[in-house]
């Protein structure tokens, strides 16, 4: 897969927390695209980022299990069963808030990638492809989100 556009964020170092409020642009590739490629992207509300982990060296890919962020306290589990950071592939995505769409460029605020990450896909969320019926989740995955989308600290 070739990225097709470039984050550009103020946060240059993979953080576990404090994603809110983060504002992101999103250039796509100017060799490659036209503005047109965003043509009635600004009418959704919401954006889903598909991105590269490329600051993941080899050797912190997990390949079994693990506890996440090293809590002993939570339970260890597959690498497939979290959104760890060290997965085999480094895919990532987030769903983020479209806040403007300008040229080859779109405006994001809570993609939780840092500064220059390969943008591998984007696409306009759809309510239709969210979960039909109640979503379920072990209680130590609600204790890590609790502070993931807080303020970054002034």
């Amino acid at each position: 897969m070739t990225p097709i556009a470039t984050v550009h964020s103020s946060v240059t170092e993979p953080l576990d927390d404090v994603w809110g409020g983060v504002v992101s642009r999103v250039v796509l590739d100017a060799e490659r695209f036209k503005p047109e490629a965003f043509d009635g992207l600004a009418d959704y509300s919401h954006v889903v980022i598909v991105f590269v982990l490329d600051k993941i060296p080899e050797e912190k890919v997990t390949h079994g299990s693990r506890h996440p962020r090293g809590r002993m306290d939570w339970p260890k589990v597959g690498i497939f069963a979290q959104r760890a950071k060290n997965r085999p592939n480094r895919i990532a995505i987030t769903t983020c808030k479209l806040l403007r769409v300008d040229g080859l460029s779109i405006e994001v605020e809570g993609l939780d990638a840092i500064d220059r990450t390969p943008v591998l896909d984007i696409k306009p969320y759809l309510e239709g492809f969210a979960p039909r019926e109640d979503v379920r989740e072990p209680a130590w995955s609600r204790e890590l989100m609790a502070g993931y989308w807080g303020k970054v600290p002034e």
